[in-house]
């Protein structure tokens, strides 16, 4: 597969950025959409199986991205130097696992990312991006995050980082990134009151 790793000029840890940092980060993030969806899209079809697959922003596009994305997430074994910084890092102590996401893989997330929120975009008119600086303690702080779902807001980086790890872990499956879609989605329309209260 040619594909090209996305480079962030960015530090990417967010709440050590300046706010200046962190408000060119969210413009590069948002100018970079069509071309990482493009590149994405070229690696998709390049592969035997999915060489039909139109990034269309439908709902229907994300069934053929998710099980593509399955059979490309990669892992790698964890550093002692990312083992101890995870440690220092961490607010309490917790098992930290063994194996990480290789550069591809956290590539072919954001470029998933990237995807997933135009086709919220595309289909929830009310949905629209947000970068948060109120608190630092904020998980998405400093962030491109989709808002519009009730109280809580989409972070599509995060989400897709966090579906490649259940997808390496065998967590999850193909099928199970239309099912992200499709619960954000609830929300966003507000056809799902009691995850909105709760």
């Amino acid at each position: 597969m040619i594909y090209n790793v996305i480079q962030p000029p960015f530090t990417l840890k967010f709440r050590e950025m300046s706010k200046k940092d962190l408000k060119d980060y969210y413009l590069w993030f948002l100018n970079m959409i069509p071309e990482r969806i493009n590149e994405l899209a070229n690696a998709v079809r390049e592969t035997p199986g999915f060489e039909a697959w139109q990034p269309d922003y439908t709902p229907e596009s994300l069934d053929i991205l998710g099980n593509w994305l399955a059979v490309h997430v990669e892992t790698r074994p964890r550093t002692q130097e990312e083992v101890d910084e995870f440690k220092r890092n961490a607010p309490y102590p917790i098992d930290i696992p063994a194996e990480e996401l290789t550069n591809q893989t956290f590539s072919l997330a954001i470029d998933s990312g990237m995807y997933i929120s135009q086709v919220f975009l595309r289909n929830h008119p009310s949905v629209r991006w947000n970068q948060e600086f109120g608190n630092k303690r904020y998980i998405d702080y400093g962030q491109p995050v989709l808002v519009d779902f009730g109280p809580s807001g989409f972070n599509p980086v995060r989400m897709m980082v966090t579906h490649a790890f259940g997808l390496a872990g065998k967590r999850r499956t193909g099928k199970d990134l239309r099912e992200v879609y499709d619960i954000w989605s609830k929300m966003a329309r507000g056809e799902n009151k009691a995850v909105r209260n709760q």
